[in-house]
């Protein structure tokens, strides 16, 4: 099975554009426009890609520099999602203590060649996981900080330092990053067949390899998503990665 790009895909994809506009217009969403451009960006931004990835699978340098452009791409848009502004460093350097260490493990271990033909993808996939992981650990800790500015002021007050007064106000929801894989992972085969999985299959591959390849990405997903919301979250207890607000409200 394959997905060509003639007018089938094209009346498809303005089908299922409109049903997704309709959804929003009729339950009051508010973001009907913003769905709107977000296909009109994927659309032409996989165009492009598609193109330069026809290099950098043929290439492992080409290969590992879209990965290095992703990664960069991946910290951008955390950064913006949770406000980090200049600390965004910090962002890069918690993302990384999570991609790196998985890439390493499957290349490393001869699970999968290095080539650009699985680095392009494996990479994608583990960095895309790591910047949604990123994402929600700090969208949820830096409300729960804002909520909680008050428990971080009496934890201050009774003699305790200021990364445990954070750590104090934020632990109780920083699991909350790991629950959208977590779930997938428990559920796969059975309420999900997940894209490395259908990408197998749709590339000649047997059931047995697709299963093995979607294990490989998810238990990977699973150990980098963990290392990712825990660096993140030591970080912010040191009062490194944090939004300007907050560097200014929880002072020592």
């Amino acid at each position: 099975m394959t997905v060509e790009p003639t007018w089938h895909l094209a009346i498809a994809l303005v089908l299922l554009l409109a049903l997704a506009v309709t959804a929003s217009v009729v339950a009051r969403l508010g973001v009907h426009r913003t769905m709107v451009l977000a296909a009109v960006r994927a659309i032409l931004q996989l165009g492009i890609v598609s193109f330069i990835i026809v290099a950098a699978v043929t290439h492992l340098g080409y290969a590992i520099a879209f990965a290095v452009l992703m990664f960069a791409i991946g910290v951008r848009t955390t950064a913006q999602r949770t406000g980090v502004g200049r600390a965004w460093p910090w962002s890069a350097l918690a993302m990384a203590c999570g991609v790196v260490p998985v890439l390493l493990i499957v290349f490393g271990s001869g699970t999968a060649p290095l080539n650009g033909m699985a680095l392009v993808p494996l990479a994608g996939i583990v960095i895309g996981n790591m910047m949604t992981a990123h994402t929600l650990v700090g969208r949820r800790e830096f409300a729960a900080l804002r909520d909680g500015v008050a428990t971080y002021e009496a934890a201050l007050a009774i003699g305790l330092p200021r990364p445990e007064a954070i750590r104090l106000t934020t632990e109780t929801s920083l699991p909350e990053a790991l629950y959208p894989n977590l779930d997938a992972t428990r559920t796969v085969g059975l309420v999900t067949l997940p894209g490395a999985f259908i990408g197998v299959l749709l590339g000649g591959g047997s059931p047995l390899q697709a299963g093995a390849a979607q294990v490989l990405v998810l238990i990977g997903i699973m150990a980098g998503q963990a290392v990712v919301v825990g660096v993140a979250h030591r970080l912010m207890m040191a009062g490194r990665l944090m939004p300007a607000d907050l560097r200014a409200r929880l002072r020592p």
